[in-house]
């Protein structure tokens, strides 16, 4: 089994089929580490999940966008922070909730707030590392960027007791268009949801492939972008 895992899909399913196309992922013996936020944003969520659904080992970590869609089709909530952050197309997606499937409402519901595995931990957006991983409440991992700030002001630092940490929630692209580490923590975040393009990686080998950029893929949408 090769391990993965991929960044922010934010709606973007012809970017997805591309990075599981390049890295010759093969749906029925390897495993995928979603990082979260595979809603709104770009126009296809609803097959997004239904192409994940395909993949026999898939785990999904929670991100504050998916958060977000998981409320709105469970209970309705469509807060305006929401809808003006890509939550619109999610909406559409789902013809304003005339289609939602019960699989992807308990995928949704169902992802997980942390991943470990051979010592590496995955999290959509970060953790407050002066307290075990276990105490952190899920504002945080979904929502904190103080890891990303802080482990690129401090390299040399090592966050928790991982040998590496993989995150997702905010983007490289004002410096990095390509997934990059620094001190035990890897960005894959590479804008996906913006101008950018969605990355995967191969977690042992380090290997990464990367979609086109994803608004070539859609021009007559705006993705994230006002």
């Amino acid at each position: 089994m090769k391990k993965f895992v991929i960044g922010d899909i934010h709606g973007g399913y012809k970017a997805l089929e591309q990075c599981l196309d390049r890295s010759g992922f093969d749906d029925n013996k390897d495993l995928l580490i979603s990082l979260g936020d595979v809603c709104d944003g770009w126009p296809e969520t609803k097959e997004c999940i239904n192409r994940l659904l395909k993949i026999k080992h898939e785990i999904h970590c929670l991100g504050n966008h998916d958060d977000w869609a998981s409320d709105w089709m469970r209970y309705g909530s469509m807060p305006s922070i929401w809808t003006s952050q890509g939550g619109m197309a999610t909406l559409e997606s789902y013809d304003l909730g005339k289609t939602i499937p019960e699989e992807h409402i308990n995928y949704l519901s169902n992802s997980v707030l942390k991943y470990e595995d051979n010592n590496c931990l995955f999290v959509h957006a970060g953790f407050n590392w002066y307290v075990p991983i276990e105490e952190n409440d899920k504002h945080e991992i979904i929502w904190d960027r103080n890891l990303f700030n802080d482990a690129i002001k401090h390299p040399d630092n090592v966050y928790g007791k991982y040998e590496e940490i993989f995150i997702g929630h905010t983007t490289t692209s004002r410096f990095s268009d390509i997934p990059i580490k620094y001190a035990n923590v890897w960005f894959l975040d590479q804008g996906a949801g913006w101008e950018g393009k969605l990355s995967i990686m191969n977690i042992d080998t380090h290997e990464f492939w990367q979609s086109d950029k994803v608004e070539t893929l859609y021009p007559k949408y705006h993705g994230r972008r006002k």
